[in-house]
C-alpha cells in the first residue's frame, strides 16, 4: 500500500463562498481516484452546521469569505473539533496571510493559482496530520521570524483590522463594510482610524495605496463603481 495516499473513503469538506471554485476543487480531488468524499459549504456558518451533524476528515478552507472569515472558522474548529486537519485555499500570497492562518490553527496552506498536483500533494499530506506550505512561502515565512526580512506595518493589525482594510481597498464606504460585517458606521470609522494610525498614513488614499502595493483587493469584494485599476476609487471623499 502507498503510504503517501490517504486511505480510500476519507470525507472533505469545501468550504469556499464561490461555487465555481468548489466545483474546480471538487474535480480535482475527484480525479485522484483516492476515493475522496466531498461535501461542500458556502460560508463558514453552515460548514461549522455540517460539521456538527457529519464525520470530517479533512477541511479545505479559504480565508476570504463573507460573514465569518476563513481565519475566525479556523479558530472555531480547533475549539470544536481539535483533531480536524485544516488546508487552506487563499489568493494571498503574501506571507503575512499564511502566519495568520498556521497562528489560526491551519495545518497548510496553498493558494488559489497552485497547480492541480500540488493542491493534491497538499490535501494528502494534511488528511495524513501532516503540514504543508509551498518552499517559497516557508522561505519568506522563516525571513520574517527571523528578522531578515522587514514585517510589513500591516503585521499589527488585527482580524478584523484586514478584513475592513481590504473592503476599503475595494472602494466599498463605511456604510457598506458596515452592513456586510454586520457592524455599525461607527465602529467602522474607529477601526478605519486605528488601521491609519497603525500603517502611519493620513489619508485615505494613501491607505488605499498601501493596500494596492501589499495585494489586499479581497477576492470575495467586487471594485466599487469608479474604481480606477491603476490608483483605486477615483472619488476617495
Amino acid at each position: 500500500m502507498n503510504r503517501s495516499l490517504p486511505p480510500p473513503g476519507l470525507r472533505v469538506l469545501l468550504v469556499d463562498d464561490h461555487t465555481i471554485v468548489r466545483e474546480g476543487l471538487k474535480r480535482i480531488l475527484d480525479a485522484t481516484q483516492d476515493g475522496w468524499v466531498v461535501a461542500e459549504e458556502s460560508s463558514g456558518f453552515r460548514a461549522l452546521d455540517n460539521l456538527r451533524h457529519a464525520p470530517c476528515d479533512l477541511a479545505v478552507v479559504d480565508l476570504s469569505m463573507p460573514g465569518m472569515s476563513g481565519l475566525e472558522l479556523i479558530r472555531r474548529i480547533r475549539a470544536e473539533f481539535p483533531r480536524l486537519p485544516v488546508l487552506v485555499l487563499s489568493m494571498h500570497a503574501e506571507e503575512e496571510y499564511a502566519l495568520r492562518a498556521f497562528r489560526a490553527g491551519a495545518n497548510g496552506y496553498v493558494t488559489k493559482d497552485s497547480a492541480a498536483d500540488e493542491l493534491v500533494t497538499a490535501a494528502r499530506k494534511v488528511a495524513h496530520g501532516g503540514t504543508y506550505v509551498t518552499n517559497s512561502l516557508a522561505e519568506r515565512v522563516v525571513q520574517q521570524l527571523n528578522g531578515s526580512m522587514d514585517v510589513p506595518r500591516h503585521s499589527k493589525l488585527s482580524e478584523r483590522e484586514m478584513e475592513v482594510l481590504r473592503r476599503i481597498v475595494a472602494g466599498q464606504r463605511s456604510g457598506e463594510i458596515a452592513e456586510a460585517l454586520h457592524l455599525s458606521a461607527k465602529t467602522i470609522s474607529t477601526h478605519k482610524t486605528r488601521i491609519m494610525d497603525k500603517l502611519q498614513v493620513t489619508s485615505t488614499a494613501a491607505l488605499v495605496r498601501y493596500g494596492m502595493q501589499h495585494g489586499m483587493l479581497p477576492d470575495d469584494v467586487a471594485p466599487a463603481d469608479g474604481w480606477n485599476n491603476t490608483t483605486g476609487p477615483i472619488d476617495l471623499q
